[in-house]
């Protein structure tokens, strides 16, 4: 089996709604997602897949919808005074964990069409949450 991980660096904000810690307040985060691909066998150039397309379909879409931006629950009451200054927001029907943005990216590879097996997204230096797909994803 042959892996490749492709880091893509991202800006969000956000909150967690129902919450008692600090995050329940708005707050940002330098992340780091990392994609992992694998292949029983190398393509025709020697690679699992190009890092170039990894970047092409993944990081175009963070970059696109959730880089410096306000990633919140669709129901937050901040959604509606964010809208009306214009501010950039992405919204999600639960709350913003990075537990949900690793599955979402997940999803955005695999719907790209790359054999993505796992998605981790560090939050900090020390924290980061992993969303794996299930039996018939990975």
């Amino acid at each position: 089996m042959y892996c490749v991980i492709k880091q893509i660096e991202f800006c969000y904000g956000h909150r967690l709604l129902d919450y008692d810690g600090i995050c329940k307040h708005p707050h940002g985060h330098n992340a780091v997602a990392e994609i992992e691909v694998r292949t029983d066998g190398l393509d025709r150039r020697g690679m699992v897949v190009d890092f170039a397309d990894v970047k092409r379909i993944v990081k175009a879409w963070i970059d696109r919808e959730i880089d410096h931006r306000m990633i919140l629950r669709h129901d937050d009451p901040l959604v509606s005074p964010l809208r009306a200054l214009a501010e950039p927001m992405y919204l999600l029907e639960s709350n913003p964990t990075v537990e949900r943005l690793a599955r979402l990216i997940f999803d955005v590879a695999a719907e790209g069409g790359l054999p993505v097996t796992r998605v981790t997204v560090w939050e900090t230096p020390t924290s980061s949450a992993t969303y794996t797909g299930d039996s018939n994803t990975a």
